[in-house]
């Protein structure tokens, strides 16, 4: 066997090996239930969301509360812009919160739940 084959066999089996233990290692994020309760909650305290309908991270939270996502009071910064304005959303998402608490970029919900102190449920 040349070197050229030789090193290439030991290469792909690294990079193989590699993504085995990748793959066996990587925690799962938690899968959460009752996301209508948990964005229930979350109006129930006054907590909005401001966003922008391009936004990939904006879309991605949309996405993480599927349907649920429709009790959630959300500020679409590219139509209310003076309401984004008179509370200094510079970039998005934004999350304030009653006791105006702010968390701005992409946050977990364990994040959102402690700020807000709406529970999450974690499925087994």
């Amino acid at each position: 066997m040349d070197k050229k084959v030789l090193l290439i066999v030991v290469g792909l089996t690294i990079f193989l090996i590699g993504g085995g233990i990748f793959l066996v290692t990587r925690t799962q994020a938690p899968v959460y239930t009752g996301l209508d309760d948990f964005a229930r909650c979350l109006t129930s305290k006054n907590a909005v969301m401001y966003g922008a309908y391009w936004c990939p991270h904006c879309q991605k939270v949309k996405k993480d509360f599927g349907q649920s996502f429709q009790y959630i009071n959300y500020v679409e910064c590219t139509v209310d812009v003076k309401k984004c304005t008179d509370n200094n959303i510079n970039g998005y998402p934004t999350w304030i919160f009653k006791n105006n608490q702010r968390l701005e970029g992409e946050q977990t919900f364990q994040k959102i739940s402690e700020i807000s102190g709406c529970p999450l449920q974690v499925a087994k």
